[in-house]
């Protein structure tokens, strides 16, 4: 496939990811700081986030499966996962991580438990189509590549 058609690809998925809500104009942002000399840079900051969610989200299951739950901690995680969702323009995420802090705020460990499912989904559906994304980015620069050949 030439490289115009991924990157029609590439447009409609972003796209559709705004149209959803998945994505705010943070990452339109993010975007706009990639450039020739930093090919890279988006698929960068997509692995670390992502990265750090799935040790976020761990440590968030681990500390509502204790008998006692810590709740300062637990909002703290949150507070991490929002303030990195915010900055990457998950905004599915950072708004299921809203209304988990409310939880967090009353004590309310079925609340929490719930939020935290919540969260769960949108993180996973949002990773699933970053990796869409990164894929077709991947395939887009090895069409370039061997075009300067």
């Amino acid at each position: 496939m030439a490289t115009g058609g991924l990157k029609d690809q590439l447009d409609v998925l972003v796209n559709s990811m705004h149209r959803e809500g998945v994505l705010d104009e943070q990452f339109k942002q993010l975007q706009m700081l990639q450039d020739s000399s930093n090919p890279g840079f988006v698929a960068e900051v997509i692995a670390l986030f992502c990265e750090d969610s799935e040790r976020i989200l761990a440590e968030l299951g681990n500390s509502l499966d204790q008998a006692v739950i810590d709740f300062p901690r637990v909002d703290a995680y949150v507070h991490q996962l929002k303030g990195s969702s915010s900055s990457v323009g998950a905004q599915h995420v950072k708004l299921a991580c809203i209304q988990f802090r409310q939880f967090c705020e009353e004590n309310d460990k079925e609340g929490c438990v719930r939020a935290l499912h919540v969260v769960r989904n949108e993180y996973y559906n949002l990773r699933s189509k970053f990796e869409i994304m990164l894929q077709l980015e991947q395939r887009i620069q090895a069409y370039e590549s061997k075009r300067q050949k």
